[in-house]
């Protein structure tokens, strides 16, 4: 091949990153439906769950250098035609959901193999990339409806994931999340009504550009589109108290997809919020006259405390890092909360440092679940001298989660604690550090038992995992000491998101 004919081929490829990043997923979903064997199916997974990673990190790369990506589809010019539409806000967050996906597959291999009988692996497989597919069509949309139509796809995967669980609970679960998904995806296509009735446009840009004539003209429609989105969205992250979903379904959900969905889906759909919050409305309104702010503010705090506090009192260590989800989306909506350049940087930045630092810890206790076959503390008195890497790797990303510094945790606490010293809220400041205090008790209680108890029967027979399963754990919890030790390339990243969505807003 010609230097000329390789260039044309390299910039053909530029050219179709955004439909490629969705596209590719979907169609091996297709190919894996058709297989019978579940480790021909897991290898096509891995491969397409580490070519997802490049084509994100070129899109990263186009982005710095040419600034926003778009992508028409269909022959139809935007704003009247589906447009897929990059910057660096949803570059950074394509990145943080095939990283995920990508150092889980390993993970997927043994761990899949336990929990799905034989002649439904490669339907799982499938299932997944379905789920992956919806994610990422969720993120490099351009288009209001299309979300919605990526939600539901990412959504119903979801529910075949969890429900997929060996325990019986797991179909609870995934019902429950079924009805409370359901509400959250009627509540955000009625507020993308809204819109569509005041403005005349799904484009998420051109809703941008009509919103401010269409506000001053009629503002209860569009007050009323805001409510609905964000409560909506707000049901799909998790946010307290509408929360009641998570814990069960990554409790029971088979030990790879939870530690896929902790790591992604919430994260999503914070996107979401990101975007319609301060790119669509934050243009043309100004958002500290919006009751949406001090809403935000309560409920983050609510969701540090209460989630934290009720974390304590869980034996089940599955269900103790579901209640930690949720007091870590807190922090993420307090960022957004305060919508200023550090605050909204603390956010996206522990978009990537939860997802690392809590894919960790699944990953860590679904390799304990696998070996001593209870993720109970009170069944695995001394684990951590039976499995010493594993708990190990717990330990690390626990530090993480309490905001150690050296840790990925410590950045986005300070970057919180530092937009609410701007802000000028010194009491949120304080809550930050002792909110961060609860989980020293729950991280503790794990440790205390893993290091400190006698060896427990369970974790008599336990050992480390396999390589497979090890090699995740271990890359996942390497990040965290990564990111908190150098920020120059997350923080960076972080920065330049917040500076475009803080950026745009109505003064």
């Amino acid at each position: 091949m010609s230097a000329a004919t390789a260039a044309a081929g390299h910039f053909v490829l530029g050219e179709h990153l955004p439909i490629l990043i969705v596209v590719t997923p979907l169609l091996a979903a297709g190919v894996t439906t058709l297989l019978r064997n579940g480790r021909v199916a897991w290898f096509i997974s891995l491969a397409v769950s580490w070519f997802l990673p490049i084509l994100s990190a070129m899109l990263i790369l186009q982005v710095q250098e040419k600034g926003i990506v778009s992508y028409a589809l269909g022959g139809w010019a935007p704003p009247i035609g589906i447009e897929y539409r990059v910057d660096i806000v949803n570059a950074f967050v394509l990145f943080i959901v095939t990283s995920v996906g990508a150092i889980a597959m390993p993970y997927a291999l043994m761990s899949v193999e336990r929990d799905i009988d034989e002649e439904d692996r490669p339907w799982f497989y499938a299932i997944y990339l379905l789920a992956l597919t919806g994610l990422l069509g969720m993120t490099v949309t351009g288009d209001a409806f299309n979300i919605f139509v990526f939600m539901e796809i990412s959504s119903l995967a979801m529910y075949v994931l969890i429900a997929m669980g060996r325990d019986k609970r797991a179909l609870i679960a995934a019902y429950q999340y079924l009805i409370m998904g359901t509400v959250g995806a009627t509540f955000f296509v009625i507020g993308v009504g809204f819109l569509y009735i005041t403005t005349g446009s799904l484009n998420l840009a051109d809703i941008a550009l009509r919103i401010g004539p269409a506000f001053a003209e009629s503002s209860p429609p569009i007050m009323a589109a805001l409510a609905f989105l964000v409560v909506g969205i707000s049901l799909k992250l998790a946010l307290f108290p509408l929360h009641v979903w998570l814990p069960n379904a990554y409790a029971f959900a088979p030990s790879f997809a939870t530690v896929f969905l902790a790591a992604t889906a919430t994260k999503v759909a914070v996107y979401v919020l990101l975007r319609i919050y301060f790119s669509v409305f934050g243009t043309a309104i100004t958002l500290s006259d919006l009751p949406v702010t001090e809403m935000l503010l309560l409920l983050s705090l609510a969701a540090m405390f209460v989630a934290s506090i009720l974390a304590i009192y869980e034996d089940s260590i599955a269900r103790m890092l579901a209640f930690s989800s949720v007091a870590q989306i807190g922090y993420i909506t307090l960022g957004i909360a305060l919508a200023n350049t550090s605050g909204v940087a603390g956010s996206a930045v522990h978009l990537m440092n939860h997802a690392a630092m809590k894919a960790a810890l699944f990953a860590a206790i679904g390799a304990v679940v696998y070996r001593a076959g209870t993720s109970r503390v009170s069944e695995l008195g001394g684990i951590g001298h039976k499995m010493p890497i594993t708990m190990g790797a717990f330990v690390v990303a626990g530090l993480s989660i309490i905001g150690v510094p050296g840790t990925a945790g410590f950045i986005s606490k300070w970057y919180l604690g530092v937009g609410a010293i701007e802000h000028g809220w010194w009491s949120v400041a304080f809550l930050i550090v002792a909110s961060s205090l609860i989980s020293v008790i729950y991280i503790g209680r794990v440790v205390e038992a893993a290091y400190f108890q006698p060896v427990s029967e369970a974790s008599q027979k336990a050992s480390d995992p396999p390589l497979t399963m090890l090699a995740s754990i271990l890359v996942f919890t390497g990040l965290t000491i990564y990111i908190g030790l150098d920020t120059s390339w997350s923080g960076q990243l972080a920065e330049q998101v917040a500076a475009v969505l803080v950026g745009g807003l109505s003064r």
